[in-house]
């Protein structure tokens, strides 16, 4: 048994734990990165860039296929190759993989440890039973790993996650996707696309990130002009034929309906990666999850010199926001007993569907009713957006009666991705409505449509 000492030991290599051991090394203490599986990242390797190339396949076809309004035909039938696409899909993938690994690969070999950790007592850990790490402090950032409710298990090895979807070698004739969030709208879009028959099912009527319910509404009657959506599904029977799910629902006429597919897709969540850590041996508060009690604000789990950022503490499980927290993580576990709060950017979350989806700032959710105004836009009729034949979509943002401040937005509709960021930078400045409108906005440009939403607002403020 070999034992190491050091400051700061940090659990986990991905975003949030690469980013929390420069920065305790910046500070100036001795660190060391502890990793069991494979280095690499959830975005690069299953997340966020692996789901946008097959995005841009799905849209390359997409596109073929709609070309003949502007009086450009295509002819001769369109032919997807399966084999073609995953083959670009895991290649790219693993270049992006590989700037990652490269990056772990130049920390000092004494600072990287391989093996997966578990807790002795709140500071001391033991990596596969052969090292032991005795810390002043721990930075917990084991990630997070897809959840699959019980009732799925009947459809056995049928039964996938997206990390599975980037492995195929080629893409099946059918699959049916179990929850409208940001990956299963995004991958059920994309595999319609190109070709699969799709069904996407919810429940409660969630769509991807949207509590506006006017959006919403819009959002699901859009994406349903394209393939089968019900956000509200009321599945009756799920089993396992053969080489195939089995799934019996009722439709949107109340009739029931029994399908066959080649997979079924479970994207109804992601839970922290607590399980195995021990962390019944520590002294910390842990919740029903299993995960550590802490102060969202420095990331402290309770009054102990343990920290724990990204997709292990589920509050904003996006890339940004681990490589923020990470990096804050490891400052306060440099800097323990004295500790700062981390100053969080704008809120913002892109969905990248067509329509493409966005939310900044406030959720509608979260809005207390009277107290604000809500400025529309359609895009139907915007002018670039219709000369591009991108002309669906429709926008909310929200003005504060009281003080004209811009509060946030929810939307659907084109470049969102591109919008969100005018937004986002707005509300981090704490702009006001009438402040934004004053902002140049060029013509003709899809953002002209998000002036007709200020202007909308701005109007409804001015008594």
């Amino acid at each position: 048994m070999t034992t190491i000492q050091t400051d700061v030991a940090v659990i986990g290599a991905g975003t949030a734990g690469l980013a929390a051991y420069r920065a305790a090394i910046a500070a100036g203490k001795r660190a060391v990165i502890i990793e069991g599986g494979p280095y690499g990242t959830t975005c690069a390797r299953v997340g966020c860039m692996p789901s946008k190339l097959l995005i841009a396949a799905a849209e390359a076809a997409h596109e073929l296929r709609h070309t003949a309004p502007f009086g450009v035909h295509v002819d001769g039938q369109i032919r997807i190759d399966g084999r073609e696409v995953m083959a670009r899909v895991r290649s790219e993938r693993d270049r992006f993989v590989g700037f990652v690994v490269r990056g772990v690969e130049n920390i000092p070999e004494a600072d990287r440890i391989r093996g997966y950790a578990r807790f002795i007592d709140n500071t001391t850990l033991e990596v596969d039973g052969q090292t032991t790490v005795r810390a002043s402090r721990v930075v917990i950032a084991t990630g997070s790993t897809p959840t699959l409710p019980a009732p799925f298990k009947a459809f056995g090895d049928r039964l996938i996650v997206n990390d599975d979807v980037f492995a195929w070698e080629d893409l099946p004739a059918s699959v049916v996707v179990f929850g409208p969030g940001v990956i299963g709208l995004e991958l059920g879009q994309a595999l319609s696309r190109l070709g699969v028959r799709v069904r996407v099912f919810g429940v409660s009527g969630s769509l991807g990130p949207l509590t506006d319910p006017v959006i919403r509404a819009y959002a699901a009657s859009t994406f349903n002009d394209e393939f089968y959506l019900d956000p509200n599904a009321r599945v009756t029977e799920m089993e396992r034929d053969g080489d195939q799910v089995v799934v019996t629902y009722l439709d949107r006429e109340g009739r029931s309906v029994t399908e066959r597919f080649d997979y079924a897709l479970a994207a109804t969540g992601r839970e922290p990666n607590v399980r195995g850590l021990g962390l019944e041996n520590t002294g910390l508060a842990l919740d029903e999850r299993g995960v550590p009690l802490f102060d969202a604000q420095t990331l402290q789990c309770g009054n102990a010199p343990v920290f724990i950022a990204g997709d292990a503490n589920n509050i904003l499980p996006l890339l940004h926001e681990a490589a923020d927290e990470g990096k804050a993580a490891g400052e306060n576990a440099a800097s323990y007993p004295q500790v700062k709060p981390l100053a969080r950017r704008a809120p913002i979350g892109v969905v990248f569907s067509d329509p493409q989806i966005a939310m900044v700032g406030q959720r509608f959710a979260d809005l207390v009713d009277g107290s604000f105004v809500t400025g529309e836009v359609s895009f139907e009729d915007q002018g670039r957006s219709r000369v591009m034949l991108k002309n669906r979509g429709l926008m909310h943002v929200y003005g504060d009666k009281a003080t004209g401040r811009f509060l946030g937005a929810e939307w659907t509709g084109p470049r969102a991705e591109n919008i969100a960021h005018l937004l986002a930078w707005s509300y981090q400045q704490g702009l006001t409505i009438g402040q934004m409108l004053a902002m140049p906005f060029y013509h003709p440009v899809v953002e002209e449509g998000l002036r007709t939403a200020l202007r909308d607002a701005a109007a409804k403020l001015a008594p």
